[in-house]
């Protein structure tokens, strides 16, 4: 058995304010637990059940939705982390709710193996991750919940289910992106295999050339994916391709320019001035979507695929079938244009194939995801309905974990199984002891 955890504690405390990373959202919980152990946190489940309280689970706070909210019970998994069991023969990793996904990526590194694909960044933790929908960009994969091969589930009698394609099937196909509604996840097995590099080419475009050339970008490359400047015609692109190698990563001084120096310092300032003052906004979208240059660079996966996100934001992000992402990016640009808006923060556009995981927002169709962002602090509604009525008039599903206003109504048509979905939860906890506002809104009552 590998273990790898970072030291957690545990206990019981009563009213606090929890805010997310964004800090758009807050809650005051009556109690906050960190169980030690999974028995623990099934006796906490019973506890609130029999105070007549909600219980709901939080990992780090990424996301930009109440779905962690509550005025019951939160639950925080510090203590449950770390590797639990690795079976090379079978190529899965079986890993604690809690562990932050950064561990859980340089601990396999470590022992030579890898996801096949993630997101952006690793500060969520597994559980957080895969409950909300997190996903990276990818022609053959993409979601990280689709990489899940099994999990355990507390469920709101205090029962441990497992569930895997052979066991608690029905469960399993809902409980990989469960939005907390159907109990809390403990352990999470993952689909892992052996440590491969990959080449990543970033390169400035201009926005109609990158529009005409989408589908071959994403049919000639493994994962591709481009940020859209508003009040320009600039986009900067990425492909990342598995190498044979040799591994070439950034230098030392290069990847803190980029990383750091550009997409974190300057950027951390050139946001607050256009906060203060919003006339500047497309005079610096103009200088700072000028300012990257194109690079190429090799190395293992998580190092590729995510990067440093130290400027804080709020976000909105669609998920379109992916035939509609073309028509919608250029209504998204022309109502900017036209319009009184001012955006600082770049429009990001990835792909997923279709999976067949209940309310996964790629669930049944090849899809594209086009995000918009703006600075914590700075008035997103206007520029997040426009976006918005634009997304719904494509068919587009909102990510789990980020801002929407959509309804139960709308999800019932937008996912063909979402009918499932309810009757699964209606069994697995008919009182809403995991329940929230949130999940009322997006899944009824």
């Amino acid at each position: 058995m590998v273990r790898t955890a970072r030291a957690r504690t545990a206990g019981t405390t009563g009213p606090a304010t929890w805010r997310n990373w964004a800090g758009n959202v807050s809650s005051t919980p009556a109690r906050v637990v960190a169980p030690r152990t999974v028995d623990e946190l099934r006796e906490e489940v019973r506890r609130a059940a029999s105070d007549g309280l909600r219980v709901k689970a939080v990992g780090t706070g990424h996301s930009f939705t109440a779905a962690a909210a509550t005025d019951g019970v939160l639950v925080r998994p510090q203590a449950l982390t770390g590797i639990l069991s690795l079976d090379r023969a079978a190529g899965t990793v079986t890993v604690a709710a809690g562990t932050v996904l950064e561990d859980l990526n340089r601990a396999l590194a470590r022992e030579g193996l890898s996801l096949a694909n993630m997101g952006d960044i690793m500060e969520q933790t597994v559980s957080g991750a895969t409950s909300t929908g997190t996903h990276g960009t990818g022609r053959d994969s993409a979601s990280i919940a689709a990489q899940i091969r099994a999990l355990e589930l507390v469920t709101a009698d205090g029962s441990l289910l497992t569930c895997s394609e052979k066991e608690n099937p029905e469960v399993f196909a809902s409980a990989r992106l469960g939005i907390g509604a159907l109990g809390i996840v403990t352990s999470l097995t993952f689909a892992v295999e052996p440590i491969f590099l990959l080449t990543a080419r970033e390169e400035p475009m201009p926005f109609e050339r990158v529009l005409a050339e989408f589908d071959r970008h994403v049919a000639e490359n493994e994962h591709f994916e481009f940020y859209w400047f508003p009040h320009t015609g600039n986009c900067n692109t990425k492909r990342n391709n598995r190498s044979q190698g040799p591994a070439a990563p950034p230098g030392a001084v290069s990847a803190w320019i980029e990383d750091e120096l550009l997409s974190n310092g300057l950027f951390q300032a050139v946001n607050s001035v256009g906060r203060a003052f919003p006339a500047t906004v497309p005079s610096i979208a103009r200088i700072a979507s000028r300012a990257l240059s194109a690079r190429t660079y090799t190395d293992i996966p998580y190092k590729v695929f995510t990067s440093p996100r130290r400027v804080r934001f709020v976000e909105m992000e669609y998920a379109l079938p992916r035939e509609h992402v073309v028509e919608a990016l250029r209504e998204l640009r022309a109502a900017v244009d036209r319009s009184s808006l001012r955006i600082s923060f770049p429009v990001e556009v990835r792909t997923a194939p279709a999976d067949d995981i209940t309310l996964s927002t790629a669930s049944g169709r090849e899809t594209a995801y086009i995000a918009v962002h703006m600075y914590r602090g700075t008035p997103y509604q206007a520029y997040f309905t426009a976006a918005e009525r634009i997304f719904t008039a494509h068919g587009g599903r909102p990510h789990w974990g980020k801002v929407h206003t959509r309804d139960a109504a709308y999800l019932a048509e937008a996912y063909p199984r979402f009918g499932e979905f309810t009757a699964l939860r209606d069994r697995l906890d008919p009182d809403r002891v995991f329940g929230n506002d949130y999940l009322r809104r997006v899944l009824g009552s």
